[in-house]
C-alpha cells in the first residue's frame, strides 16, 4: 500500500523490522537499510537498472533476505517543490512495485540528497572513481535517514 502521509506509513510498519530506502535513477537504484530500531540508515548497494521485472526481483530478494517491513522512495521534486516528469516516473515505479510487494511504501523529498552525499564523500577524501560507484546508495542513505528522523518525531508525538 502506498502512503502519502508519514504518520499512516509509520502505523503500518511492523515492530523491530528494518525499512529500506531507494534513490531511483534512470540508470541505477541506490539502496540503504535501517536498523531494527529505525534510528540509523546505512548505505547498502547500487542496482544497475535493466527493466522493471528484473529490478523488482532483485529488490524483493533484498527485502526478503533482510526482512524489510517498509520502503521509502526518494521523490525528486523540483527546487520550487513542484513535481515534474521524474516524480511521475517514481510514483509509477511505486505503483508497479505495489503490485508485486504488499508492504507499505512512502515517499521522501530527496532534493539535495545527492549533493549531500557527494559532499560527504568528498569530505571523506573518496576518489572520483569510488564516488561514482557509491553515490547512489549513499544518497539513498540520506533519503532514508531523513524519513527515519521524521518517524522519530511522529512516534514521540503519538
Amino acid at each position: 500500500m502506498i502512503f502519502e502521509d508519514v504518520t499512516e506509513f509509520s502505523a503500518a510498519l511492523k515492530p523491530m523490522r528494518p525499512i529500506i530506502g531507494l534513490d531511483l535513477g534512470t540508470v541505477t537504484i541506490g539502496l540503504a537499510v535501517s536498523d531494527t530500531f529505525l534510528g540509523v540508515a546505512s548505505p547498502l548497494e547500487t542496482i544497475k537498472r535493466k527493466k522493471f521485472g528484473l529490478d523488482a526481483a532483485r529488490l524483493i530478494e533484498v527485502i526478503e533476505k533482510r526482512e524489510i517491513c517498509g520502503l521509502v522512495l526518494g521523490l525528486p521534486r523540483n527546487m520550487n517543490g513542484s513535481e515534474g516528469a521524474r516524480c511521475q516516473s517514481t510514483r509509477s515505479f511505486a505503483r508497479n512495485l505495489e503490485k508485486v510487494w504488499p508492504g507499505p511504501i512512502t515517499f521522501w523529498d530527496e532534493r539535495l540528497s545527492t549533493v549531500a552525499a557527494e559532499r560527504a564523500l568528498l569530505e571523506a577524501d573518496t576518489s572520483r572513481k569510488r564516488r561514482s560507484e557509491v553515490i547512489d546508495h549513499v544518497a539513498a542513505g540520506f533519503i532514508l535517514q531523513g524519513l527515519l528522523d521524521r518517524l522519530q518525531v511522529v512516534r514521540k508525538a503519538s
